[in-house]
């Protein structure tokens, strides 16, 4: 076993944007809203739902993708080649049928592929940073260009993903028209505003994930909103409440958030020694050679001025 600091420093590393970023607590909301972003995709959706028990164990659906993320960003170089290699096998042995057509079609082509990556990455770099979690403009296009890296992982060319905020600004702009709210899309929903739960815990739903999932489905870009055919609050209101929620989740300290399973960090830093600890701060201290005047400022309606990949 390699002595703390020396171990392998993963696919990403401690310096990196994703290494910081990823240690967040609001990664879980910026998770929801991935889903219900995914979810308008009709191909790549019913690719979900017909090759999966998403409506039997969702939570646990849930739990192996937070993992995986987890995995790729914090585990080692083989414990990430490990994992997209095994999605690249799952995924290589299904298929999925238009009920329209008939039509018989790969849930790894490509296009499905990207969709999935960049409704995923979109959706962790718009929630953090309009909660309140510090990064400039260019250490968001950073951010981006490292994910290339979990694009090659699940199969994708990482020459053919968006490697910054105009890229991937262009990409939604080029795929908004295939966008719908499907059956599939209604059924994601209806799971995510009223997960099955045991009765008892019914008031908790309520209570905690029903906040949680409003919020991640208010910050859907506003076609979002107008595809699934339900209101959100203004844009404004919507940005006072993520940093709301941002500064309260935040509160928790780290070490207690980091020792729920299945520990990724904790594993990390045991290897790599404290100096590996994620940490807001250190994004602006290892990347500020980056930066460029004037970088970072935000409008009101939580668009990086006005630039958000999935703006409406």
């Amino acid at each position: 076993m390699d002595a703390p600091g020396t171990g392998d420093p993963g696919l990403f590393g401690p310096d990196s944007v994703t290494w910081q970023v990823h240690g967040d607590p609001m990664m879980w909301v910026a998770g929801v809203r991935a889903l219900y972003l995914q979810a308008l995709h009709p191909r790549a959706v019913r690719g979900v739902m017909q090759n999966s028990d998403f409506r039997r164990d969702a939570w646990g659906r849930l739990m192996r993708t937070a993992n995986f993320v987890g995995t790729l960003t914090y585990g080692t170089t083989e414990a990430a080649e490990k994992a997209g290699a095994r999605v690249r096998k799952i995924h290589s042995m299904l298929g999925a049928t238009d009920p329209d057509t008939g039509e018989r079609y790969g849930i790894d082509e490509p296009e499905l592929l990207l969709w999935v990556h960049c409704a995923e990455i979109d959706s962790y770099l718009h929630v953090l940073r309009r909660s309140g979690f510090r990064l400039t403009d260019a250490q968001a296009d950073r951010y981006l260009a490292e994910h290339r890296e979990s694009a090659r992982l699940v199969g994708l060319d990482p020459a053919a993903v968006p490697g910054d905020r105009a890229e991937l600004a262009a990409y939604f702009e080029q795929i908004r028209p295939a966008l719908a709210a499907g059956p599939e899309a209604r059924e994601v929903d209806d799971f995510l505003l009223r997960p099955p739960t045991h009765p008892l815990l019914v008031p908790a739903r309520e209570l905690l994930w029903r906040r949680v999932a409003d919020l991640a489905y208010a910050s859907l870009p506003p076609y979002a909103h107008r595809l699934y055919g339900r209101p959100a609050p203004a844009p404004a209101t919507v940005t006072r409440q993520l940093r709301v929620t941002g500064t309260l989740l935040r509160c928790v300290p780290a070490h207690v958030r980091w020792q729920l399973p299945p520990k990724h960090i904790i594993r990390a830093m045991s290897r790599l020694g404290p100096g590996s600890r994620p940490a807001p701060y250190k994004v602006g201290r290892s990347l500020a050679i980056l930066d460029e005047p004037g970088e970072g400022r935000t409008n009101t309606d939580g668009g990086d001025r006005g630039r958000w990949g999935t703006a409406g």
